[in-house]
């Protein structure tokens, strides 16, 4: 018998920074000598306070079914952290807690998303948001934003892209893979724009809210327009700032019908999120902060090293992210060239190919990200790695012809 697969699935790409990780993992199996900064994973173990909330947790026996939302106790800890961090209110069911950020912002755009809404997106952008869309029967509408904008959307740009079918704009700051932050003037600029246009609403996607570098202040859609709350969706969670990416917790606060239509969705999906993941959750939201503070000070010392030196290879240019761990340079320069391999360098995709098979050295290309000509690394490791690994990468960009 032959398995028919639903055609909605042709709209979708398995996910590519995935891939790469499996097969630098595979090399690895192989026992090749592979550097892998290329998955956007803390590098650091979860803070002890909050497995020991976990194996608590396990002890009391609180290992059933939660409300699909999420326990009442964690909506209250992330009402309490949107108001500290963000001065944003929310009721608890205004609050869902999802299995971690991506199932967050599936039941958003999946719960509103009708054929032909289009939703748009920055880019380069993360690699799940246009394939989101997609499968919701939506049309992603993909804003190129180069380096000489710093990576991040501008008011004219959003304002020619909207028409009467767009329904979202989808905002990630800090960025992954550009670590494009915006400040509050940026995203003001932006909330003027959306002000003339209702029907649009705003996904702002701030899970790396924590990992921001230079003194900057994080400011959130919601929080610099005040007007916008009720088309906001408020999304962030706990995998990048606690080290949890394996937990697998993300939240929202958003206009309580869209929460209750999420919640319908979520409940004929995963129903909730894990009861252990949740009191662990509970735990890095109320307790001390000190590590969180700790890992970023970590990865803006990363930033500076990777960015100089990749800065200083040749046919490499790299832009000074202000958030997050990756770093997106461009290699357009090292286009045409060949590999001591033997191996013609026509695309992105040839670059990291070919980076990961002769030196060992696994990143992501930036046509994953919607932006050729670029690819991300990760500052996600130790500056031992890290140095070694760009010590590499420009080894082989010295070695090409």
């Amino acid at each position: 018998m032959s398995i028919a697969i639903a055609a909605r699935l042709n709209r979708i790409q398995p996910s590519q920074t995935t891939a790469m990780r499996q097969r630098a993992q595979a090399l690895k199996a192989e026992g090749k000598d592979v550097l892998a900064i290329s998955s956007g994973e803390p590098d650091f173990e979860t803070p002890r306070h909050i497995k020991d909330a976990a194996i608590a947790a396990i002890e009391r026996g609180e290992t059933r079914y939660t409300d699909i939302a999420g326990t009442l106790a964690l909506r209250k800890a992330v009402v309490a952290k949107f108001k500290r961090d963000n001065g944003l209110d929310y009721a608890p069911d205004e609050i869902i807690v999802g299995t971690g950020g991506k199932q967050v912002i599936y039941d958003a755009l999946v719960a509103t998303l009708d054929p032909g809404d289009e939703a748009i997106i920055p880019t380069p952008c993360w690699v799940s948001y246009p394939d989101i869309v997609s499968l919701a029967d939506g049309t992603p509408v993909l804003l190129p934003c180069g380096p000489n904008q710093n990576f991040k959307l501008r008011p004219e740009q959003l304002e020619a892209a909207i028409t009467p079918r767009t329904k979202w704009l989808i905002v990630n700051t800090p960025s992954n893979p550009t670590g494009a932050t915006y400040d509050e003037a940026e995203l003001k600029a932006l909330a003027e724009v959306l002000l003339r246009h209702p029907q649009v609403m705003i996904l702002t996607d701030d899970i790396y809210e924590k990992l921001i570098f230079d003194g900057r202040r994080f400011a959130t859609f919601a929080q610099v327009e005040p007007r916008l709350k009720d088309r906001t969706v408020t999304m962030n969670g706990c995998s990048k700032a606690y080290a949890m990416t394996g937990w697998r917790i993300g939240f929202a606060g958003a206009p309580r019908a869209l929460i209750k239509a999420m919640d319908k969705l979520q409940g004929q999906s995963t129903s909730n999120t894990c009861s252990i993941a949740q009191a662990a959750a509970l735990a890095a939201l109320e307790g001390p902060q000190d590590e969180t503070e700790a890992m970023r000070q970590a990865y803006e010392r990363r930033r500076d090293l990777v960015v100089g030196m990749l800065d200083a290879t040749p046919g490499l240019r790299c832009h000074k992210p202000e958030g997050a761990f990756y770093a997106f340079p461009d290699m357009t320069a090292c286009l045409g060239k060949t590999t001591p391999a033997g191996a013609r360098i026509e695309s992105d995709w040839d670059f990291v190919f070919a980076l990961l098979s002769e030196a060992g050295v696994a990143t992501v290309h930036g046509s994953a990200f919607m932006f050729p000509g670029h690819f991300r690394v990760s500052f996600a490791a130790s500056d031992a790695q890290l140095g070694d690994a760009c010590a590499r990468i420009r080894r082989f960009c010295e070695s090409l012809a």
